[in-house]
Formats: C-alpha cells, structure tokens, sequence
C-alpha cells in the first residue's frame, strides 16, 4: 500500500464524477473526495507506524524519468491539507446551481490530483508535470464558470495562465540543466547531491523563483491574483487560495532551498525583505478595498509574504512556523472566502457598502464569521497564531527589525479586518432579509473552526510529522 493510491482514487473520481451526469455529479465528488480522505488517513497510520508508503518505479527511459513519489512527513502534511479541503469546499457548493456541474466537479477533482501530485514528485520532470496539470482545471474553472463581465474575466484569467505558464518554462530550463549534471536523472536525491558551483546555483534559484514568486505570490509578481480571485467562482478562489498557492511555498522549502543552498544564503536577506513587503502592500492595499472578495485576496497576500519571509530565514522554526502556517492559512482562507460567498447569496453583492446590519438577521453566522476573523489575525489559540508566531521568532533571530516590520500583519490585520466586519455585520440593517445559514453552510464553517480551534491549542500533530522531514532539509542546506 503506497500513496499513489490517493491519486488513483482522486482521478477515478474525476472520471466518474464526469460521466455521473449533471444532477449525480455534486454527490459523487464528495463521495471520492470523502475516500481520498480516508485512505491518506489510513496510509497517515502506516507510515506514523513506520511504514514505507512512497512509490519510487522506472517509467521512461529515454530522458530517465522515474514514476516516484515520496511521502516524507513534510509532503504528507501537505496532502492531507489538499484531501481535507477538497471535500470542504464541494460540499460548500451545495448550495449553488451550476450549468454543466458534471465537468465542473470533474475539474475539482482532477484539480485535487495534480495538486496532490505535486506536493508527491520526487522526479523533476514528473513533478513538472503535475504542476502544470493543476494550472488546466483552474482556467477553464475561473474561465467558464467565473463571476463578472465575461470579457473582463477572460484577460484576467487568460493573463493568469501565460503568467504562470511562462515562469514555469523557467523552472523546466533548471530541471533539464540539473539533469544533465546529474547523469540524465531527474531524482530529486540526486539533484541534492550536485556539487554546483555559486554562479550555477544562483540562476538555478532565480529560475526556481520566477516560476514559486508568481505562482505565490510574491510581490511584485502578485498583479494577477486580485483580479483572478475575484473574477473566479468562489470555489475557484478556495481552491488557488487555500491550496494551490501552497504549491508554490512548499517547493521553496523542498525543491529551491536545498538544491541552491548558496543562493539562498547569499541573498537571504532580500527575499526576506520582499516577503516582509508584501505583508506591509497587501495590508495597506486591503484597507482600501471596497469589494469583499478583493479585501480577502489582498488579506491573503499579506500572509502569504509572511510565510516567504519564515521561509527564507534557512532556520528550523522559520521553515516550521512557515508550514504551519500554510495549513492554518489554507483553512482560514477557504472559511472567510465561503462566508464570503454565503453574505452573496443573500444580498447578491460583495460591496461592502452595500451589506450591514448581518448580526440582526443571523446571529450563529456573525459568531462563526467573527471566529474565522480572529483567527485570521492570529488570536492566540488560535492555529494561524502558532504559525505566526514561530514565524516572527525566526525572524528575530535574524534580525529584530525583520520581526518587528513582519509584526505589521497583525496589526494592520487587526484594524482593517475589524473596520470590515463593522461595515458588513454591524452597523445599520441592509432592506433585504439575511437568512440565517443553513445545515449544510454551517457544517463547513463549524468544520473549518474546528480544526483552526483544535490546532491552536494542540499543534503537537502537525509539528511532529513534519519536523522530521525539515531537520533533513536543512542538513542539505547546510551541508555547502
């Protein structure tokens, strides 16, 4: 028993889902999502027990790229955040009508399994290639199924893919230069053991980094991501925001890190100060939005910048803190963008001048909004805290100015997340009536703060599967 079973079962699903028709559809995604839950669960207790579960098989010999997966602690940790949300977020569509809903749950799946493919690779090639599978379904996603003028949202989602596409090509150069130093072999152990010289290894990086700093994003390669974000359907805002983005910031630690060690010492302190700088630009930029989905995705810029920033810091709680916050990021996101998407059902806007007086109608959905909120600005017990926190402890252990300016996405957080929910919850009552949320609406908020909740008080699971996994990270990094 090996995890390719989860990419089986996710991509099985997407086939079935696609021929289950439009009304069988909803159901039986949820139903395959629920199985890859399952079994990454099961496969959890094998290799908690000891157990090797990664696949490593030849596959094609001329170049030589190996079907190899592997299931170390730190990719396990990202796999179960993309199971566990993928059925989260297909449950939340539930409550909305779409034409073509089989392939428009097809894609989710199919979604699920590139991303889960990519957080699995240990071949460059194999791993290039899940990573631009995962860019398909979210295009035509966004493209067809997406909110807003139709052309409007055809540059935005057009600009996104060649974007994106183009960064990558950069990465697929390194790959081909890495192999060929490595004997013809993609591996990425053997792409570890290259003795490369500091000239190579710096255009290695910034290859790398061209391709993670738009797919993050990292300012000031993030102009695409509000446009996109909003312009896309709310369950293709979770999927980018609350996993595919975590693409991006797990290849930094597994794939940038290690194999350009020199690099990333040299110029440690610039893409800590560009992390730290998307945090200050995506608050202020936040502060000023007027569109509910677009403070969110702003929101989301400045967090993510804190993650790059723990990311760079080549330290052991720099690279755990950014972890953990990606897991607790993911889940937050994905809940403030659905309570997003309940407020539209109702009012059919996402001015935020246009809702208020929320509290009045729905008292249960205010108490779970304001939750997912302090959480997101990192209350303590809360998971996003833990992450934060470790992260700003790395960063004074690097310098204390790094803390004190990466502190500012609490702060700000706090003020305009705050004024946000004045406007929106409170204040004066909007003319239309707010439904209070359904059964199905509050099962995926109550499950979302709940394991925001249970992380932040006991994040011992998390930290212990994927410290191991770190430790040996960093042992290649500091190996040069």
């Amino acid at each position: 028993m090996n995890v390719s079973l989860i990419l089986i079962i996710l991509l099985i699903g997407a086939f079935v889902t696609y021929i289950s028709g439009d009304k069988l559809a909803s159901k039986v995604a949820l139903f395959f999502s629920l199985t890859a839950l399952g079994c990454s669960l099961v496969l959890l207790n094998h290799f908690c027990a000891g157990e090797n579960i990664s696949l490593i098989k030849a596959w094609i010999t001329q170049p030589k790229i190996s079907l190899a997966l592997n299931a170390d602690g730190l990719a396990f940790a990202m796999v179960l955040l993309t199971v566990a949300l993928t059925p989260i977020i297909i449950f939340s569509s539930f409550g909305n009508d779409y034409k073509n809903a089989k392939s428009f749950y097809a894609l989710i799946l199919f979604m699920a399994f590139a991303m889960t493919g990519t957080f699995l690779a240990a071949d460059g090639l194999l791993y290039y290639i899940f990573w631009e599978l995962a860019l398909i379904p979210i295009y035509f996603i966004a493209l067809i199924w997406g909110n807003g003028d139709a052309e409007e949202r055809r540059k935005a989602v057009v600009k996104f893919f060649i974007y994106t596409l183009a960064g990558s090509l950069f990465m697929l150069v390194a790959f081909i230069y890495l192999s060929q130093k490595a004997n013809g072999s993609f591996l990425i152990e053997d792409f570890y053991k290259l003795n490369l010289s500091a000239t190579e290894q710096l255009w290695i990086f910034l290859a790398f980094f061209l391709a993670y700093a738009i797919k993050i994003p990292i300012i000031p390669f993030h102009t695409w991501q509000a446009n996109v974000y909003q312009k896309a359907p709310t369950v293709g805002t979770m999927l980018l925001s609350g996993i595919m983005l975590k693409m991006g910031l797990y290849s930094v630690i597994r794939w940038q890190l290690p194999i350009a060690p020199l690099a990333a010492k040299e110029y440690m302190n610039i893409f800590i100060i560009l992390g730290i700088a998307g945090v200050i630009y995506g608050s202020i930029v936040a502060l000023r939005q007027k569109d509910l989905k677009k403070l969110l995705a702003y929101s989301s810029l400045a967090h993510v910048g804190l993650i790059v920033a723990g990311s760079y810091t080549l330290t052991l709680d720099g690279l755990r803190g950014a972890v953990l916050q990606m897991i607790a990021h993911g889940f937050v996101v994905v809940g403030l963008f659905y309570a997003a998407e309940i407020i539209y059902r109702r009012y059919e806007t996402r001015e935020i001048s246009e809702m208020g007086g929320i509290r009045t109608h729905s008292p249960k959905f205010t108490s779970m909004f304001l939750i997912l909120l302090l959480a997101s600005v990192a209350l303590p017990t809360t998971f996003n805290f833990v992450g934060e926190f470790t992260v700003l402890y790395s960063l004074s252990q690097i310098n204390i100015w790094f803390a004190v300016l990466g502190g500012t996405t609490i702060i700000l957080g706090a003020y305009y997340m705050l004024k946000m929910f004045q406007n929106v919850m409170l204040g004066e009552t909007n003319t239309k009536t707010f439904a209070d949320v359904s059964t199905n609406e509050a099962i995926s908020l109550v499950l979302i703060i709940a394991v925001l909740l249970f992380f932040g008080f006991y994040p011992k699971p998390i930290t212990d599967l994927i410290t191991p996994s770190l430790e040996n990270i960093l042992k290649v990094i500091n190996k040069n």
